[in-house]
This record gives C-alpha cells, structure tokens and sequence, in this order.
C-alpha cells in the first residue's frame, strides 16, 4: 500500500511541476512533461524514499531528490529510444518521444530534463544542508560518464559482438545498477544514515541492481509486451550479449532469486525496519512488467 501512495506521491508532484510551464518554449516542456508524466513503475524514486522512511518518517523532505532522480531517468529513456541508439517506437506503452514531437526537440527534451533535475537538486542544497550537496555529487556520479553512461557506451560497442562476463557486469553494473545504487544512497543520506550502515545499503544496491538487470533480460525474452509497454526481443534483434545469452533463461531465474536472497539478508543486518524495502525486493523479483 505504501509503495502505491509513494507512486501517487511522485506523480502529482511532477505533473504539478511541468504544468503551464514556458512561453516561446513551451513545446519543450510538454515534451518533457509527456515522458515524465506517462507512467511506469518509478522504482528508482520509490527506493530513494523507501530507504529515507527507515531513518525519517517525513520522506516528502526527500520528494525533490527523488523526482529529480526519475527525470534523469527518464531523460535517459528518451535518448535510448532515438533511431541512433535502440530505434524504438513504443515506452511505456505510448509511442516514444521522437515518434510525438519529432528527434530534435526529443533530443532537448531529454537534455532539458538533465539539467533540470540538477536544477532541482542545487535550488533544494542552496535552501537546505550540505547532504544534499553530497546527494547531487553522488547522483551525478551514478548518471555520469562512470556511471549510467559508461553503461550505454558499453552496451552500445558491444553489439555484434560476443561480451565476456566482467564486461557484461561492467556494462549493466552502471547502465541499470548505477542510477538504483544512486537512489538507495541518496535516500540514506538525506536521512542521515551512518557510514555502517551505508555500507551495507552500497551492497545491497548493487546486487539488487543487478537482480533488477538480469530480471529484465529475462522479460525481454518470455514478458508480455502489452504488460512491460515496451517492444520485446529488443537485444535479439541487436545482436547484443544479455545475462540470458551468456547463462541461459534457467541459470538466469536462479541468479535473480540468488541475489534477492542476498539482499534480504543485507537488510536485516541494518537495526531499523526495513519491511517495505524487502516487499519491494521481492516485487521486482516476481514482477512480469
């Protein structure tokens, strides 16, 4: 139930901030407005302010951060989705960005919406402490060119070609994990969680980047493409290494519940409740969109 009033949470406060935005420039706020505000899961938000609520129960504190975190999220879906990169015509079950407003102003938009989760992290730093500073170091870190980026580098060399395993951790540890890593720290953090238990919850966001990953690849294979929104079979029709083609669907299920396991206990050892993180855990283990 909390996990759905976080999501109700995050979605009016992005619609509230794209709203009756611009002048002559209007066209590039409904761009961004339009992939923001179609849904998906917002796991990446919901994580940051999970994480925040075991240390602070007030996580509308945390609202900014984590909005600010599902734009650069999303700025990233918006590029992906360009002919240049994976060519896609369908997210989140609408058509993408491009297909709406046409690749130039869908290339802005997803630059817009960078700079302006960044805008939102300095404006609430200049207002608030020096975590959020470190918040915005950290997140831009995680989106950056060592992080999310390095990710997409990665995968987008290694199409037509065959990825050995420590590549193909590499390249999803930061292309997926990095961003969701970055959530978990960044709610701790604002919530003023120690360096104990921080480093617990940098290991509990890798693995569970990771199980997130590999839970993907799984559904690019045998998921409903009505359900994820979004065209199957993509990294197939790329030739692209996935866990799937390195391991097998079977090994690849057991890895997921492996590393979910593995996660539960890493919360456990932390001394606060930490229940709706481990139902959202297992969530994204079971989940089939």
């Amino acid at each position: 139930m909390i996990m759905e009033e976080l999501k109700c949470e995050i979605e009016k406060w992005l619609y509230e901030y794209f709203k009756d935005k611009g002048t002559y420039n209007k066209k590039i706020y409904e761009a961004m407005g339009y992939s923001v505000n179609i849904g998906g899961k917002r796991i990446r938000p919901i994580l940051m302010l999970l994480t925040y609520k075991m240390y602070n129960k007030d996580y509308k504190e945390a609202l900014p951060a984590a909005c600010a975190l599902e734009m650069i999220h999303t700025y990233s879906l918006i590029h992906d989705d360009l002919p240049a990169m994976d060519n896609d015509d369908l997210r989140r079950g609408k058509p993408t960005n491009h297909k709406v407003f046409g690749e130039a102003i869908a290339i802005l938009a997803g630059d817009g919406l960078l700079n302006e989760a960044f805008n939102i992290l300095f404006e609430e730093a200049l207002n608030k402490d020096k975590r959020w500073l470190k918040v915005g170091h950290l997140i831009g870190q995680c989106a950056g060119s060592e992080g999310m980026i390095a990710g997409q580098v990665v995968d987008i060399l290694g199409e037509n070609k065959e990825m050995d395993e420590k590549e193909l951790r590499y390249m999803h540890k930061n292309k997926t994990g990095a961003l969701i890593k970055g959530a978990i720290l960044s709610g701790a953090i604002l919530a003023g969680a120690d360096e104990s238990d921080l480093k617990i919850l940098n290991e509990f966001g890798e693995k569970l980047g990771l199980a997130f990953q590999i839970k993907d690849d799984i559904l690019d294979v045998i998921g409903d493409e009505k359900k994820l929104g979004k065209t199957i079979k993509k990294d197939e029709i790329h030739n692209k290494s996935t866990f799937v083609s390195v391991y097998g669907l079977d090994n690849c299920k057991d890895m997921c519940c492996k590393l979910t396991e593995q996660c539960i206990e890493l919360l456990n050892n932390i001394d606060k409740d930490g229940s709706k993180l481990q139902e959202l855990t297992l969530f994204l283990l079971k989940r089939d969109y």
